[in-house]
Formats: structure tokens, sequence, C-alpha cells
């Protein structure tokens, strides 16, 4: 008896030893029809990207945005209205909105431009993301920023000229609309582009105009009909009328017209960045 328990407890510290020596297989984990933890991961990772230096991306967006301010405030008498509003309440939602508009777009247009330069686009490919979710994931954290920064530079403008709030939820839904176009062209133009020439060219040649060119200093109303037309299909002038009409509750467009308009061209945005990761286009070649 004493052999066979013996014999029985060499066994058992032999298959003790052996577990102890062999690799633990990794536990595999079922992802599902959508990877959340990996979508998180990259809208996260895109945030603290832009966090880590808010001097530029944060910071820079405001000292800009003041400095129009000033301009404006000092070249402009202080008893010119537009639209039976104050100038300074006038322009103020369009400096916000310029500022978000052209920081969502920085986020994301930077962000794969210079992964692609530095060569590390790979490590964005490799994980198990799918086209949708790389969409979603770098939408998202150009959103983000682009509230982000809206939300600091209305504390401080406010704080130099408080504007009165008419409807908060114009305000949001604009604001959010505006920031995901944004963060969305961004996107493409990432994908897109090879060098932040490319980007600038974008920025320089279509997002500046189309900004400045979209009531963001003046009433529409002043324009000839075939101008008020041209504008009124105009996105940008869609996301900075509906803005401006939830502080001071004047608008030159329809408003409805514009929330539909905003949402129809994030749609075709979003599927037209959902194609280009899906197909890999200017990333795997």
């Amino acid at each position: 008896m004493k052999a066979i328990r013996r014999m029985m407890q060499e066994t058992h510290e032999e298959e003790d030893i052996l577990q102890l020596v062999q690799p633990l297989a990794p536990d595999v984990r079922y992802i599902g029809a959508v990877n959340w933890i990996g979508m998180w991961t990259l809208t996260a990772k895109e945030v603290h990207r832009f966090i880590k230096i808010a001097g530029q991306t944060i910071l820079s967006p405001l000292v800009m945005t003041l400095l129009f301010y000033a301009v404006f405030a000092m070249g402009m008498d202080n008893g010119h209205k537009i639209a039976t509003v104050p100038f300074l309440h006038f322009i103020i939602p369009g400096l916000i909105m310029m500022s978000m508009a052209q920081s969502a777009f920085m986020n994301t247009a930077s962000s794969l431009i210079l992964s692609k330069l530095q060569g590390n686009i790979v490590d964005i490919l490799m994980p198990p993301l799918s086209p949708l979710e790389m969409t979603i994931g770098y939408a998202a954290s150009g959103l983000v920023r682009g509230l982000l920064v809206g939300a600091v530079t209305f504390s401080v403008l406010w704080f130099f000229s408080p504007i009165p709030i008419h409807s908060i939820p114009h305000i949001l839904y604009f604001a959010i609309m505006g920031s995901m176009m944004l963060s969305l062209i961004g996107v493409i133009t990432g994908i897109w582009g090879d060098k932040f020439d490319h980007m600038g060219s974008i920025q320089n040649f279509i997002i500046m105009p189309a900004t400045f060119l979209s009531g963001t200093f003046f009433s529409v109303a002043s324009l000839p009909e075939k101008w008020q037309f041209a504008c009124f299909v105009n996105p940008f002038f869609a996301m900075i009328d509906g803005f401006r009409y939830g502080f001071i509750g004047v608008s030159d467009g329809p408003l409805l017209g514009g929330m539909a308009l905003l949402f129809l061209v994030n749609l075709a945005l979003f599927n037209t960045a959902y194609w280009m990761f899906a197909r890999g286009t200017c990333l795997k070649n």
C-alpha cells in the first residue's frame, strides 16, 4: 500500500510541475457583432492624443477666436445692429462654430495623415476593427474635440460679452451635427491625403471660404436672391445659422430645412468614409 501511495503522490507532483511549466493559453474573447471595446479604445486614444497637446488643440483656436472678436469689437460701432441684434451678439455664435468646425476637421485629418507619414497606420488596420467601427471611432474623437473647443470658447467669450441663450436644443443639435460634419470631412481627407499639403488644400480652399461666406460675419438677408439661395443650400450656412438661432432667436434661413440638410450631408459623408475604410483606399498601398 505504501508503494502505491508513493507512486500516486509522485504522479500528482509530476502533474503539478507540468501545469507550472506549460504556458497558459490566453482565453479566447468573443467580440460579437460590434467590437465595443476596440471602438471605445480607438476613440479614447484619439481624445487622449489631443488632450496631451491642449495648448495647440484647445488654446490655439481660443486665442484665434479672441483675436477675431477683438478686431470686430474695436472696429465696429457698439450701436451697430444686424436684424435688430447687437453686432457682437450676432457674430459670437459664428465665431464659436467656426472654431469648432476647424478643430473637428484638424483632429481627424491630421491624425490619419500623421499616422501614414510615420508608418504606424498599420497599428489601426491590424486590430479586429471593422470599417464601421473605425469610422465611428475617428468621427467621435473629432466631435469631442469640436464640442470641447466650443464650450471653452463660449465660456471665455461670455465673460467679455454675455450673450443670451434662446434655445438649448437648437444649440446642441447644430453644434453636434456641425462638428460631426467637419470631423467626417477630416476623416475622408485623412484617408485620401498623403501629406499635410493635401490637408492644407482642403482647409484653405474649401473649408475656410465656405465658413467665411456662409453668414458668419454678415446677414444673408442683405445679399441678392440668387446668392441667398446659394447660401441656403450650403451646409456650412445651415450649421452657423441654426447655431446662431439657438442664442439670439433669429435665423436667416429655414431651420427645419437646415436640420434636414445637415443630417443628409452627415449621412452621405459617413457612408463615404465607411466605403473608403472598407476599400482600404490610400491606406493599404
